[in-house]
């Protein structure tokens, strides 16, 4: 299941940022200073008929297999279902620039995959979503014992300060009095509600 929401361009209230988290649980943020041109691809394959259903077989350890190479790039890689029934597998990947992902889509095995599926999509439909979030994206991970997601790859801070809010986490405030920044604009943040298959770093 995939939503959005906006975050709204009001802000929080005056030195909310010395304000420390009222939580009993570890309040963790990613730190993604060293990633400024990061690309988050969103991609799923839905099977209609068992002819489909053997094409996702067939496709599943080929694509996993290539990525185990470590494609130049890729920081991060899952799959999960988006649902059991009917079948709709989805992947998310990090990737460090869009230059990277680029390579990768015209390399082989990738182009050879394309390929054959715009001639037959053998019972299966395709689809996928960037987003070039670079210096707009956000994670907030509270009472979680494993890295996921963003931390996958990026490094972990304390969720205090600045990082306490989202609004923070994306640099969306001035420090000086909390308000929204000049030229700042809302941002769409990208929620996935997913059951992790396999993980890779």
């Amino acid at each position: 299941m995939i939503g959005t929401t906006t975050m709204d361009v009001g802000g929080p209230p005056n030195g909310w940022w010395r304000k420390p988290a009222a939580s009993g649980v570890s309040r963790r943020a990613a730190d993604l200073r060293g990633y400024p041109k990061l690309v988050v691809i969103c991609l799923g394959m839905r099977v209609y008929g068992l002819c489909g259903l053997l094409t996702v077989i067939r496709l599943r350890p080929e694509i996993h297999k290539a990525l185990g190479q470590d494609p130049g790039g890729l920081l991060f890689h899952e799959s999960f279902y988006f649902s059991l029934f009917h079948l709709h597998i989805g992947l998310r990947q990090y990737w460090r620039d869009f230059d990277s992902l680029e390579r990768w889509t015209r390399s082989f095995p990738h182009q050879e995959w394309w390929k054959e599926f715009v001639r037959d999509g053998q019972g299966t439909g395709f689809w996928h979503e960037t987003y070039l979030v670079e210096n707009r994206v956000e994670g907030i991970y509270d009472g979680m014992q494993e890295h996921v997601g963003l931390l996958q790859f990026a490094p972990s801070v304390s969720a205090t300060g600045k990082n306490l809010f989202a609004r923070g986490r994306l640099n969306l405030v001035n420090q000086a009095n909390g308000n929204l920044m000049p030229g700042a604009k809302p941002v769409a943040v990208i929620f996935l509600v997913s059951h992790t298959l396999e993980t890779r770093k």
